[in-house]
């Protein structure tokens, strides 16, 4: 060996002395550097998901993003290929379909155009493009994606279910297995898997999958979801064992009221594992009467009440082949059960941010609390130790008292209480299971041992949304009040759009989503998120059009048809479309539209909407503390205006689907309802018959006033907000549009106002009281730190965070053009106010980075862009006085800035994508802004 060792370092010697001689380019000790090309494609997904092993679809869209070194890059044509193995597709043969060299711009939402997939098929993709500037990118890197099953009779499971009397709401989570053994070597397999109930699935000892209350919340009865997993690397040639654990969850656990058993009385699972060997034959695993059942630790589990789990009664072990399960017993198999099985569309929930012990106080009353800093949904895991058969419990409350107690009256009858028995004098790791919380405080009753983060961490669980948007100025209470909105946001989107997680509701509350989507297209990509809940609002809208409250539906069926609410039927579909581009939705949900505004037509009279209930500007201002002391808005007025909007979002659709029948038909309706409500609401002067902020921002806002008395009705809308000394009295309809009315009727300086007021009511008054999410009313907690009705008086809901819309799209001003939707075509025009000096802005769109960042020094105005490949921008640049330079540049040399132009005191240009910088100085006037 050492003579062949010393052979090899001669030759390597003498190959360096040659190179060096003749000079020849030698890679010793150095890395060959590989150019990266000018034009390159990334982040391939379909149907907004990357890699997915269950699509539906029959024609799956595709998305990309182009990465560029250049300005102005435009995608000119795209070309995208298709294959059933990987690396065959990059070698170009075996292909199964391609689009050939396509003449456009379009990088999302192509669709799939090759043969028909069939169930379970798996196939790869690539794309490469060209841009304006001639040169090709080369091909991206291969994805995937994988057909679900497509037809009912792809199933061969049978449902399961155990036969205890003791299978009721509240009881214990019964525990299926079964053994099976597998004969060859394995390829590939797959676990097709739904439930009665909520599920845990576990493979020879391990957890399958990282996500939480599978299959997730739908209309059960109309749409259950199924989940796919990729168990290739938990199986093995021999035996295998597979264990699944089911909890009430939301099909038969406690709701609103305490009604149980909403969607069926017994639980149940339905599995099927899909094995496929390297000798190309398959196996398939199903449930069947075969599989055995018993009960274990958890011996209660719901959202509402939390966690009974009595370590005692563990069954080490229960989910491989080698556990003996003398004693369990068979399971009944129930063919009655019919299902309308789809695959999971939205993002699964999941565990996220940890957060640790942010101190350990002892309250008045005695009580040992646990502050983790951030009102939070998830849950606590804890490493303790305690002696077998001692119960430790934990209580978890949004807020402590003004005496510094712990809080829970506002929580009305959901315990959110775990109970941990333990089950030996060691060290002892526990987290729930079937439940979560919505806490920043935690009490812990029954241990008095040391509390540190080794021991105590709280988990955040909410949907897989990636965080897109992020927003910072220089004011620090704006910037915490950013923090609460994507912390409300994150709490309460837990596979559907809940109005709070904490007390006994936690419900897919309409209004409360519809005043919040825009606001959370910017924060999050809820894409899937909404895609998904939207077809459930379908498949619960009654048959004449009505809307219900909440979606999925758990009320009563009289429970429908709101103003405000029910219009979330047209609002989310059309937020989603101008967020993401998506026509889809659209085309999805147009029949749900149509029939919603269907529906107010059939219960208007002379165009009015004037019968029903409706809940009204929810949770506006009631104080007498002012003058006026009187913020209440007609229902009527407000439920006539939302009329209107939603036949114009009607209109929009339409328009965008090419059904110009009904363009022409429902424009002329629109008409009419607006004619209505000037004859029933609106003086001649133009003076409303609600003189509150609200009634005059709905009629701004969607335009229900002729142009010439528009004006008139701004400056009375300011009157008002002056007449509270520019605090805000709106409530949740009026809410999400007042500073967008203000900024749109060049009231921007009030707007800034409303969002810099520190007292009650504003948006700054719960910051200052130390909030760390929205709170559900102004004065959750009053001026004298006592509390709001605990009947209703949630410490974590969105609804008010919707100002998060106006400040991105308005401070640091990155908005669509409607006509270009998805962030196409970018506007970039930021308005100064509020003392700021800095403001700035990214938002990760289906395109790439969306960049705003402007600050003022010394009257110095600086804004920085980005603009991601094939989008253009137009930037308006506020209060111009002299010569604006780009990147040290005049702006009129810049040959990718062009149709320069003047707007009063503003500059506005057309920009094509690559990074700008913009100095210039400011008028006068805005030199304190």
């Amino acid at each position: 060996m050492n003579y062949i060792a010393s052979r090899v370092v001669r030759k390597k010697v003498l190959f360096i002395i040659i190179a060096v001689l003749f000079g020849f380019k030698t890679t010793v000790a150095q890395k060959k550097v590989v150019p990266v090309p000018p034009l390159r494609v990334e982040n391939l997904i379909c149907e907004y998901k990357t890699n997915p092993i269950a699509i539906e679809a029959a024609n799956p869209r595709l998305s990309w993003k182009l990465l560029a070194q250049q300005r102005n890059v435009i995608q000119t044509a795209y070309e995208i290929r298709v294959g059933k193995n990987a690396v065959s597709l990059t070698k170009g043969k075996n292909i199964l379909w391609t689009s050939g060299k396509v003449a456009s711009d379009q990088s999302v939402h192509v669709n799939y155009a090759g043969p028909a997939l069939a169930s379970r098929q798996k196939v790869y993709w690539q794309v490469r493009v060209w841009n304006n500037y001639g040169q090709a990118s080369p091909w991206s890197m291969v994805n995937s994606w994988k057909m679900g099953l497509l037809h009912p009779e792809d199933w061969t499971a049978q449902w399961i279910q155990n036969n205890y009397d003791s299978d009721t709401t509240g009881g214990p989570s019964p525990m299926f297995r079964k053994v099976f053994k597998l004969n060859h070597n394995i390829r590939a397999a797959h676990l097709y898997v739904t439930a009665h109930g909520v599920f845990e699935a576990q493979l020879n000892g391990k957890r399958i999958g990282n996500d939480y209350f599978a299959p997730g919340w739908t209309s059960y009865n109309k749409r259950l979801q199924y989940q796919v997993y990729d168990v290739t690397g938990g199986l093995k040639k021999g035996n295998n064992a597979v264990g699944v654990t089911i909890g009430d969850g939301w099909y038969r656990g406690y709701t609103y009221n305490r009604i149980k058993n909403v969607y069926g009385k017994k639980l149940a699972l339905l599995f099927q594992l899909e094995v496929l060997y390297t000798n190309g034959k398959r196996e398939i695993i199903t449930s069947d009467k075969s599989w055995k059942v018993s009960y274990g630790a958890i011996r209660s589990s719901s959202f509402f009440d939390g966690e009974l789990y009595d370590a005692r009664n563990e069954k080490p072990n229960w989910s491989t082949a080698t556990y003996i399960d003398k004693g369990w017993d068979s399971v009944k198999v129930d063919n009655t059960i019919k299902e309308n099985l789809v695959t999971l569309i939205g993002p699964p929930v999941k565990k996220h941010e940890q957060f640790f012990p942010l101190k350990v106080l002892t309250t008045p009353e005695g009580d040992r609390v646990v502050d983790f800093g951030q009102n939070l949904v998830g849950w606590v895991k804890f490493k303790l130790k305690g002696k077998a058969g001692d119960t430790l419990k934990l209580y978890h409350a949004e807020v402590l008292d003004q005496k510094g107690n712990f809080y829970t009256k506002n929580l009305r009858t959901a315990k959110q209480e775990i109970q941990y028995i333990f089950k030996s004098d060691s060290v002892e790791t526990y987290e729930p299971h079937f439940t979560f919380q919505g806490f920043r405080f935690l009490k812990i009753v029954g241990y008095s041992g040391v509390i540190d983060s080794t021991n105590v961490v709280a988990n955040a669980l909410y949907s897989d949304m990636a965080q897109t948007g992020t927003f910072s100025t220089s004011n620090p209470l704006v910037n915490q009040l950013q923090h609460n909105i994507l912390w409300g946001q994150k709490g309460n989107f837990i596979d559907v759009p809940t109005d709070c997680p904490q007390r006994d509701e936690r419900m897919g509350w309409t209004g409360d989503a519809q005043a919040f989507c825009r606001t959370a297209t910017f924060n999050m990509d809820v894409a899937g998120f909404f895609t998904k809940w939207l077809k459930d609002l379908s498949a619960d809208q009654h048959k004449d059009g009505a809307v219900p409250y909440v979606i999925p539906n758990m009320l009563d069926s009289t429970l429908a048809a709101a103003s405000g609410w029910s219009d979330v039927a047209t609002i989310a579909p059309w937020n989603i479309y101008l967020a993401y581009g998506d026509k889809q939705v659209l085309e999805q949900q147009y029949e749900s539209m149509k029939a919603w505004v269907g529906y107010i037509q059939l219960h208007s009279r002379n165009y009015l909407w004037d019968t029903g209930n409706h809940f009204g500007d929810w949770l506006f201002y009631a104080g007498t503390d002012y003058a006026d002391g009187a913020a209440l808005t007609d229902k009527n007025l407000i439920a006539q205006a939302f009329y209107a909007h939603s036949t114009q979002l009607l209109i929009n659709a339409a328009t965008i689907l090419g059904k110009e029948e009904d363009v022409t038909k429902y424009t002329g309706l629109l008409a009419n309802i607006k004619k209505a409500f000037m004859g029933e609401y609106v003086t001649p002067n133009g003076r409303m018959i609600s003189g509150t902020q609200t009634s005059y921002v709905l009629a701004l806002n969607f335009d229900m006033l002729p142009e010439n008395l528009r004006e008139s009705a701004a400056k009375r809308l300011v009157n008002n907000i002056e007449d509270y000394d520019g605090h805000i009295t709106t409530g949740f309809l009026g809410t999400p549009y007042i500073c967008h009315v203000l900024s749109r009727f060049g009231h921007t300086d009030m707007a800034y106002e409303l969002l810099m007021k520190e007292s009650y009511p504003s948006w700054l008054y719960p910051v200052k009281n130390g909030a760390t999410t929205i709170w559900e009313r102004w004065d959750g907690i009053k001026p004298d730190k006592s509390f709001e009705d605990p009947g209703m008086n949630s410490f974590n809901h969105y609804a008010y965070g919707a100002i998060g819309d106006w400040m991105y799209r308005v401070i640091t001003g990155i908005n669509t053009d409607e006509a270009a939707p998805g962030f196409h075509k970018i506007i970039i025009a930021p308005h100064l106010g509020g003392k700021l000096t800095s403001a700035q802005a990214e938002l990760e769109t289906l395109y790439g980075k969306i960049k705003s960042a402007w600050t003022i020094d010394n009257g110095i105005f600086t804004l920085d862009i980005i603009v991601p490949p094939n989008t253009t921008a137009q930037v308006v640049l506020p209060s111009v006085t002299d010569q604006i330079t780009e990147s040290g540049l005049d702006i009129n040399t810049v040959k990718e800035i062009t149709n320069i132009a003047k707007e009063g005191n503003d500059e506005q240009m057309n920009i094509g994508s690559g990074t700008y910088h913009f100095v210039y100085t400011l008028k006068v006037k805005n030199k304190k802004s």
